[in-house]
């Protein structure tokens, strides 16, 4: 894709986008890059402003060009213009790579609102790497069937939700199951602060929020059904009550990620997960 700025003649935005996405595309696979790319668009509420704001640019002279608001709100949104170009570029690559079995799964109303959410939330991110993590549920969410459409949606709730220190603990306790808060603390950061600090409130928040979310539990045992088994008292207690309440940075309970954390990190934290046949598709 050419990185040439807008030519004078340009008057709309989505058509220079659809072109570019598209022009090297069938006609049919065309036709199915335009909706994806139009939905993407159409969530974002600044675009059309864009266009308006670039036209009476345009028309404007040269001398109260600069300096202007208009003319630094245009460079800013000029900068979100190219990286959400390259977004959808990279987008459609990734289609490429997925082939044509696809096709019917991105042109479906279904998949477009999940384009619609995905989009918004991509929009009001300021990390890249929370832009990472969109861009791969809407190519991994196109390319399989794995989780429901319902649940494709918590993870961009998720998401949205979420910040990049909660991403680091799932992140850890992903490759580290039954890691301890003590051990996820001491990978991430080293040095344990003390229980009174700054430090040790946020990451009993974080512990918190993920476990009351649905992203990570301590480790249970289950029996054969798949039922949680409660744990037995290890007999009467001797001595006296401890003094001190648990440590933010306990060591003795471990924590895994629950199946719908172990979902979210295949689809938000791989590039590609693995497809399966359309007789295990689940319903959207």
């Amino acid at each position: 894709m050419s990185d040439n700025p807008p030519s004078q003649d340009d008057k709309n935005i989505f058509d220079k986008l659809r072109l570019e996405l598209a022009k090297s595309e069938p006609t049919r696979r065309r036709r199915i890059i335009e909706k994806f790319v139009l939905a993407a668009l159409g969530s974002i509420p600044w675009v059309g402003g864009f266009l308006s704001a670039a036209a009476s640019y345009k028309a404007e002279e040269e001398t109260r060009r600069q300096d202007s608001l208009q003319t630094q709100w245009l460079e800013e949104h000029q900068n979100k213009i190219t990286t959400l170009r390259d977004t959808l570029q990279e987008i459609q690559q990734r289609f490429e790579s997925l082939g044509a079995g696809i096709e019917e799964r991105i042109q479906s109303e279904e998949y477009l609102a999940l384009v619609r959410k995905a989009f918004r939330i991509w929009d009001e991110t300021d990390t890249q790497e929370k832009r990472r993590y969109i861009v791969n549920i809407v190519t991994n969410a196109a390319g399989t069937r794995v989780c429901s459409d319902d649940v494709v949606r918590l993870f961009l709730e998720w998401l949205d939700l979420y910040h990049e220190v909660h991403f680091a603990v799932i992140r850890e306790i992903f490759k580290n199951p039954g890691a301890t808060r003590f051990d996820i603390w001491s990978d991430l950061y080293g040095e344990i602060p003390r229980e009174d600090s700054a430090e040790a409130d946020l990451f009993k928040r974080m512990v918190r929020d993920l476990s009351t979310g649905g992203v990570i539990r301590q480790e249970r045992d289950v029996n054969e059904l798949g039922q949680f088994v409660r744990k037995r008292p290890q007999g009467p207690r001797r001595g006296s009550a401890p003094t001190t309440m648990e440590s933010a940075f306990e060591d003795t309970k471990p924590y895994v990620l629950t199946d719908l954390g172990k979902q979210f990190v295949h689809y938000t934290m791989s590039e590609a997960v693995t497809r399966i046949d359309d007789s295990n598709i689940r319903p959207g």
